[in-house]
């Protein structure tokens, strides 16, 4: 189904790009946490490749498609060898990465739900690989940095949940039999939009209603710290 939304070097092109801005998140937190350059390629092909291999994975679409085409792989070292040598001229584009991984996150909740669809399994796992495959790698990432994953921090702004309404979105249109190129566009770019304007205006989601523990908030004290 992927295949008929969009030609096999526009998948491709996109795949880089959306690799590539992941990647750079993930080399720069490795920065951040002091790693040596090892570290920072791994925690850049972690965050880059994934969600995708958490799907593949899963799906059973062995080998995954990152140890099949070379430039999935080579595009996360790319990435890392940039952070490396100029993270603080990278850290200044702050803006710029954010709204790259917003489109990648779009881009990849949508393919993640189609690939896995196209494999079978039903609209509702189909949309929960979707999600899987938007942030998977960002979660392991924050993991090996010995983070608690961005995914489940009340003061982050939203990323998760422009991925369900993105990966959603696509369910429906299968359900329907509505999905083609211009649906499938308009669910990543529902999603991307969610994403910047979760960045702009600082959109969390609720915590527990009448909440009593203190602990996250003791917790976000001591990562300003």
């Amino acid at each position: 189904m992927i295949q008929d939304l969009f030609s096999p070097s526009v998948q491709h092109a996109l795949d880089i790009v959306g690799i590539f801005v992941f990647a750079i998140s993930g080399a720069l937190l490795a920065v951040r946490k002091n790693f040596d350059v090892f570290g920072i390629a791994v925690l850049a092909e972690v965050t880059a490749l994934g969600g995708g291999l958490i799907r593949d994975v899963v799906i059973g679409a062995v080998p995954p498609a990152a140890f099949v085409d070379l430039g999935y792989f080579i595009t996360p070292l790319f990435a890392a060898l940039l952070v490396f040598f100029l993270h603080p001229e990278v850290e200044r584009t702050q803006l710029a990465v954010n709204v790259f991984d917003a489109a990648g996150l779009g881009l990849f909740c949508v393919t993640g739900t189609t690939k896995a669809y196209d494999y079978g399994l039903g609209l509702t796992a189909s949309a929960a690989l979707g999600l899987a495959t938007a942030v998977g790698g960002g979660v392991l990432r924050d993991i090996i940095a010995n983070e608690v994953p961005s995914l489940v921090r009340w003061d982050r702004d939203l990323y998760a949940v422009p991925a369900i309404v993105g990966s959603a979105m696509v369910a429906l249109f299968i359900n329907y039999d509505m999905l083609d190129a211009f649906t499938s566009g308009l669910a990543v770019i529902t999603a991307f939009v969610l994403r910047l304007l979760a960045l702009r205006y600082h959109w969390r989601a609720p915590r527990a209603w009448h909440r009593r523990s203190t602990a996250v908030e003791v917790e976000a004290a001591e990562d300003l710290s």
